[in-house]
């Protein structure tokens, strides 16, 4: 059973193991830091028993929730984490009074389009050459309607 926590600084080691064996172009140490102290962040880490497996944040503006990272431990996908890690993040976003929320996702990253439409998000754009490693388009989702929403079964 996952279990959540808000960030402290004590887990930003084992998310920098896991976001540098994750993403091409990874966040630093400083800016998982920053998350600490930023007024309008919403970020929690997912433990499976003692381990951090999973991590991901929410910048709250105005009624938006934008989702700034979401990342499962490479060892520990495909066992729906990131599917109840971004239910815990909606929901998080949900009690704030948020009532939609945006993300950017790899245009190749089909596994993750496809868990943010199970969740109910909607592609709405590109961003061409988004991604400073590979220059990789973005795809832009939404989910509107966050105040009425509940997550899949």
């Amino acid at each position: 059973m996952l279990r959540f926590e808000g960030l402290n600084a004590a887990h930003i080691q084992a998310i920098l193991e896991i976001e540098n064996a994750s993403q091409g172009a990874p966040w630093s140490e400083r800016a998982f830091a920053n998350e600490l102290s930023h007024p309008h962040s919403i970020f929690c880490v997912a433990f499976q028993n003692k381990e951090l497996v999973g991590y991901g944040g929410i910048w709250t503006v105005v009624d938006e929730a934008h989702v700034t990272t979401i990342t499962v431990a490479p060892s520990h996908r495909g066992k729906g984490y990131g599917m109840k890690l971004m239910t815990e993040l909606l929901n998080r976003a949900k009690a704030a009074g948020m009532t939609c929320s945006t993300l950017e996702v790899r245009a190749s990253n089909q596994a993750a389009i496809g868990l943010y439409e199970r969740l109910g998000y909607h592609c709405a754009a590109v961003r061409r050459r988004y991604y400073p490693d590979n220059h990789e388009d973005a795809v832009i989702m939404w989910l509107y309607g966050l105040g009425e929403w509940q997550p899949p079964k």
